[in-house]
């Protein structure tokens, strides 16, 4: 029996969700970027390239669940200077701590879109977050694959998490700010098993 995409959502109290059950990140079609500010004027990007992880949709959207590992060893900022000075122990210390990862605790419903609460671990410190969370829809590619997609968005103090390294300027401010906006761009597929 096929599937079509209208299979795989379904409107619950208004909004567009995913079928029930458990999707699969598809990590060649999936990003999650960080935003800092350099010299406190520029901002610079940089992202994860090794992301894996699920996401396990409930009967009632609230009780759904997001896993998802980052290799921390995987980042690029394309800068082969800067990317090795991330992945050093001043950073994200890859050689102790060669994964990231999130767990959602909660779903709320925000109008049309979702807030993703969760616990996100780096260098074995954990702390809560939210995230802006949406779901694109359901799309087929030209080889028949069914993807979902999701954006999430959430801004952090990278300091809560140990990434401390800086360094004070001259005119005031610091190399790199506190504050980093990540933004993810997730596609998943529906799980075989």
């Amino acid at each position: 029996m096929s599937t079509t995409t209208q299979d795989l959502t379904r409107t619950v109290d208004g909004a567009t969700v995913p079928a029930v059950g458990k999707w699969v990140i598809d990590g060649s079609h999936t990003s999650a970027e960080f935003v800092a500010r350099h010299l406190m004027v520029t901002k610079v990007r940089g992202g994860f390239g090794t992301i894996t992880g699920t996401v396990d949709v409930a009967e009632n959207p609230t009780d759904s669940v997001v896993e998802v590992t980052i290799d921390t060893a995987s980042i690029t900022t394309g800068d082969a200077e800067r990317d090795a000075h991330l992945m050093s122990a001043d950073f994200f210390d890859v050689e102790n701590h060669p994964e990231m990862k999130f767990v959602s605790t909660a779903v709320r419903a925000a109008g049309s879109s979702w807030i993703l609460d969760g616990d996100l671990t780096i260098k074995d410190i954990t702390k809560p977050v939210a995230l802006d969370f949406d779901f694109a829809g359901v799309a087929t590619d030209p080889w028949g694959n069914k993807k979902a997609a999701f954006s999430a968005t959430t801004t952090i103090n990278r300091e809560d998490w140990d990434l401390n390294w800086n360094v004070a300027l001259e005119t005031g401010g610091v190399l790199v700010s506190k504050k980093i906006n990540l933004e993810i761009e997730m596609q998943a597929a529906p799980s075989n098993g």
